[in-house]
């Protein structure tokens, strides 16, 4: 019983010590670019600012389906916030005049 209870402590022990999940998805902006463009053939697509303090990013490729949102702070950092594949862009509904609602 004493050779679980140790064993369980120290792998919990051993996981608590590790680095957070998030930041295995953070690297300098360009890193991250430079990965996006040589390795899934993705371009920036969409940008805008978070509240004045962090750009958000849409990288997708239409060859391969794929896309990634990035979050870039003040600092040159940028995390991904999601990536995923079946990316498909639409066409904006243009209005002929008439008051949307």
């Amino acid at each position: 019983m004493y050779k679980r209870i140790l064993t369980a402590a120290l792998l919990f022990g051993m996981a608590c010590t590790g680095p957070p999940a998030w930041a295995l998805t953070c690297a300098p902006r360009e890193a991250l670019v430079a990965r996006l463009t040589s390795e899934y053939a993705e371009t920036l697509t969409a940008r805008g600012l978070q509240n004045g303090a962090a750009l958000i990013e849409v990288w997708s490729s239409e060859e391969r389906g794929s896309f990634t949102i990035l979050l870039t702070r003040p600092d040159g950092i940028s995390c991904v916030m999601s990536a995923g594949t079946h990316w498909m862009m639409e066409k904006p509904i243009v209005s002929t005049g008439g008051v949307a609602g």
